[in-house]
């Protein structure tokens, strides 16, 4: 007797193939924002759709892009696979409060250090940023290295969810907390975007297309619901790498056109330090919390990986005049990805996950 083998669709073995190469493809990302850098500067601008005779709708790429991503993200939470975690709920409330500690602990230090610095402002352009960063949920993305390396995926996928849930009270906790580390005008700046997370950012930008696919998830019946995953994740997995070139675009073009090589290594540094420190406390705390090696993994993803589109869509709408600030960014995203890759490889897969691993942000 033959056995027949189900050919994978066209857009599953595409999806595949981008993921197993997602390093490269954002490597790729970056080289074409510095190469070919005006459609992206064009995305990022804002524009007016028409509708109808008189009025017109404004339009902007980058928060769509980041409300897709989110969305692919909560339409595949397993969420059988959660009640797991009433029963072991360590590592998610470990998750939880590293995610809040770190940061009054990371920046803090990087503030220190900046300030001994020749730079007028005493670094507050670098922390600002850093603080944008590190105020965000965990990345959706977190739950893809922890499927590569056989982590404990209800875990992760717990962290992505609650974080991300509580993000229109934390992000503005965090960021006030830092506030007084800032020069006046950073300050000013950062006090109005934490005014815009508590008001409307985190609630439409990332609370409500995560809960909008899990809703999704929840309604559609399962031969409808396969369906929306092969169309959604493709196109949000394709979508991510383009607010990743957006965001290089507006950050690499301004600089290419007033090259600052002190600044790309001031950001190179800052970025290097708070993703070590922030991956170290991770894999830390798994180990003085005795956790499973799969549990110890997440835990250390969810640490380090934070939603890095988000912080550069804030960037873009709240400091417009200061694309610079997008260079720590842009480090960050991609030495967290570097560092995610790390912590995978020494743990590889014994057995294919259950469930589909959410999409990257």
């Amino acid at each position: 007797m033959t056995t027949r083998t189900t050919a994978q669709p066209p857009a599953d073995r595409g999806t595949h193939w981008l993921r197993r190469r997602l390093g490269r493809a954002v490597v790729l990302s970056y080289a074409a924002a510095v190469f070919l850098p005006g459609p992206g500067l064009w995305l990022r601008r804002t524009h007016a759709l028409p509708v109808g005779a008189a009025l017109h709708l404004p339009l902007s790429t980058t928060p769509l892009l980041l409300s897709l991503v989110l969305f692919a993200a909560g339409l595949q939470v397993p969420l059988s696979a959660l009640g797991g975690l009433l029963r072991r709920p360590i590592a998610l409330l470990a998750g939880l409060a590293l995610h809040l500690t770190i940061p009054l602990l990371a920046i803090p230090a990087v503030a220190f250090l900046l300030r001994r610095t020749p730079d007028s402002d005493g670094g507050s352009g670098l922390v600002t940023a850093m603080i944008l960063i590190v105020a965000m949920p965990v990345a959706a993305g977190a739950t893809v290295w922890t499927g590569k390396g056989d982590g404990d995926q209800p875990t992760m996928v717990g962290l992505v969810l609650v974080s991300t849930l509580l993000s229109p009270l934390t992000i503005p906790l965090v960021i006030s907390s830092l506030l007084p580390l800032l020069s006046d005008g950073y300050a000013d700046k950062l006090t109005e975007a934490a005014h815009t997370t508590h008001g409307g950012f985190a609630l439409l930008s990332v609370v409500l297309p995560c809960a909008a696919g899990i809703l999704c998830r929840l309604v559609l019946p399962a031969p409808w619901q396969n369906r929306a995953l092969g169309v959604v994740v493709p196109v949000a997995l394709y979508g991510s790498l383009v607010l990743t070139y957006i965001n290089a675009s507006g950050a690499l073009g301004s600089f290419l056109t007033q090259p600052r090589p002190l600044l790309l290594a001031a950001a190179l540094a800052v970025a290097t330090l708070v993703c070590l420190l922030s991956f170290t406390a991770g894999r830390c705390a798994g180990r003085l919390l005795r956790l499973d090696a799969p549990a110890a993994s997440s835990l250390t993803l969810a640490c380090g990986m934070n939603n890095s589109s988000a912080s550069a869509v804030l960037i873009t709408t709240t400091l417009p005049d200061k694309p610079h600030l997008l260079l720590p960014v842009l480090a960050y995203g991609l030495l967290q990805k570097t560092a995610a890759g790390r912590v995978v490889r020494g743990r590889q897969p014994r057995t294919h996950c259950s469930h589909p691993p959410a999409h990257s942000s």
